[in-house]
């Protein structure tokens, strides 16, 4: 295997308080945690690999991906990144790994701070498997639609929370819900240092069952810009079904893959930590029933809850939270939250 793919960066493990004993016993990790990753990769002329890796200094909020931004961009031509939001999902980020580790292939996972705490075995595979780890807010809100008081504790909820779940420090890598990034929000990510990762090429996997269909978006998408940050979501069937043969393409056609990982760690807010710690319940914190897009649980009202019930329960989400792009009939819903988990 290249050694760049092997490169980790040693991290100072973030305490927070009380939370140390929520798991015991396993080792701190995070994206950037020296460690081979775990897989069954054996590089070769048939695997994809990394061709380099990029480091990013988020201080400031530098924004990346050029759907919405023109600020910055490292990608040469035939660069892609890969990125993956709203899981960490037990039953399609494992398979997403295995096919990244069979590929060599480094990717950064946007977590969403509820399904973190949920699923903390998954959120840690992602990261003992070498991949970074940013945050998606705490529950996908739609920030555009958010007073301040909300979209702060949406970033700041998700933050901490998905360092709980990890045992270790993420980094300081956020993108926003719906890529709905209101002017007040960048600005916290700004006085944050916390980079503003859009995208570039969206795969649109969550409206489709379809794996074809998702390679399809992603290759048409690709084939005017020649490279980019390409978005998936690791809670959809269509990508965790056809990531391997997306891998494959993307192989054939000549693009490689760029690893981009932070010069820094990021930081919690004490405020925060002490929230979650205060309202969570270990280890068996219970999913909203309904999909991440419609869970418009602020932090409030699950404290509120919180304080009634063993467990969070997410309140009926508001008709404002509905996402403001549209759905095809063959709704993503159907397949991955249809049945329960």
């Amino acid at each position: 295997m290249r050694p760049e793919v092997f490169a980790r960066f040693a991290v100072a493990v973030v305490a927070l308080g009380g939370l140390a004993t929520y798991f015991a016993g396993a080792a701190p990790v995070a994206s950037q945690q020296v460690r081979p990753a775990a897989g069954t990769c054996q590089s070769g002329p048939n695997t994809l690999g990394v061709s380099r890796v990029v480091d990013i200094d988020a201080t400031q909020g530098p924004r990346f991906g050029g759907v919405q931004y023109r600020d910055h961009d490292f990608l040469q031509d035939g660069e892609v990144v890969l990125t993956f939001d709203d899981g960490p999902h037990p039953k399609y980020t494992v398979p997403i790994l295995d096919a990244l580790d069979e590929q060599c292939v480094k990717a950064t996972f946007y977590m969403v701070g509820r399904q973190a705490l949920a699923f903390p075995k998954y959120a840690r595979e992602v990261g003992r498997r070498g991949h970074t780890i940013g945050t998606h807010t705490w529950s996908h809100r739609n920030l555009a639609r958010s007073s301040a008081e909300q979209m702060r504790a949406e970033i700041e909820l998700g933050i901490s929370a998905v360092q709980v779940a990890l045992g270790g420090p993420t980094a300081p890598f956020f993108r926003f819900p719906y890529l709905a990034a209101p002017n007040t929000a960048q600005q916290m990510l700004q006085q944050r240092d916390t980079a503003n990762v859009s995208i570039d090429v969206d795969s649109h996997d969550f409206r489709t069952r379809s794996p074809s269909r998702m390679i399809s978006n992603v290759m048409n998408g690709l084939k005017s810009k020649r490279k980019g940050i390409i978005l998936f979501h690791d809670i959809q069937p269509s990508t965790a079904l056809g990531i391997r043969q997306l891998l494959a393409e993307l192989k054939s056609h000549g693009y490689r893959v760029v690893h981009m990982r932070p010069k820094q760690t990021q930081s919690t807010i004490a405020e925060f930590d002490k929230r979650i710690e205060r309202t969570h319940t270990p280890p068996n914190l219970e999913v909203a029933a309904g999909p991440v897009a419609h869970r418009g649980v602020t932090a409030p009202n699950w404290e509120t809850q919180s304080a009634q019930h063993p467990r969070p329960v997410a309140a009926a989400p508001p008709a404002s939270a509905a996402a403001p792009r549209g759905r095809s009939v063959d709704d993503w819903r159907r397949s991955v939250f249809g049945g329960g988990y």
